[in-house]
């Protein structure tokens, strides 16, 4: 079962899939926490070098990195995890690519769906839990946490507003895979309302 999370800066998906870990693991469920960019060690190395905050990089060049450890996720974490049969947890996967890579530098669709298909070999989440909020809430979260925002974060506001409606846009184009929350509301709230969705897919797909 592939379960990912996706969402802007500051939503607070990383919080969210931290709780969703320790409630299944405390049930006994097998499953991975992982995230992208990273996940492998090759993965953790690009995610530093795409993070630096005063790094020039090309939308090209992006897009390829995020590839490159993708491919690598692909084999080393996610397909062997799903293969013995677990539950994994993905801090963003291809979806984000489409946001930020796609709506959000401009770098074709259709370039961005053949790399993805062809690194992914047909993997796609089951469920993709999307926490909503404003960008200008997701950045104020962002800079309270951590007034020395990375690249990302660094960028104006209306990359991040760009971002959100990317995301929007994407699940009302797959709404039987996406699951939308509020992520304005309290964090006990958003947990109680994700962890009761993973458990009823889970209970359908006899987990």
């Amino acid at each position: 079962m592939f379960i990912t999370l996706e969402g802007i800066e500051g939503c607070g998906k990383t919080t969210q899939i931290e709780l969703l870990y320790d409630y299944l693991k405390g049930k006994g469920r097998p499953v991975t926490k992982t995230r992208e960019p990273g996940g492998t060690a090759l993965g953790e190395a690009l995610r530093r070098v795409l993070l630096q905050k005063d790094l020039k990089v090309f939308p090209l060049s992006e897009l390829l990195l995020f590839m490159a450890i993708r491919v690598q996720h692909i084999e080393e974490v996610i397909m062997p995890a799903l293969s013995a049969g677990g539950i994994v947890l993905c801090d963003r996967f291809t979806d984000a690519t489409y946001a930020y890579q796609g709506y959000g530098r401009g770098t074709d669709l259709g370039i961005i769906g053949t790399l993805n298909r062809l690194v992914t070999k047909g993997v796609t989440p089951n469920l993709t839990v999307l926490i909503d909020c404003t960008a200008e809430v997701g950045i104020e979260r962002k800079l309270a946490r951590n007034p020395q925002p990375d690249r990302f974060e660094n960028e104006d506001l209306s990359f991040h507003q760009k971002i959100r409606s990317a995301y929007l846009k994407l699940a009302q184009e797959d709404t039987r895979r996406f699951f939308v929350v509020d992520g304005q509301q309290s964090i006990e709230a958003v947990h109680a309302i994700v962890r009761d969705k993973v458990e009823n897919l889970l209970k359908n797909h006899g987990f």
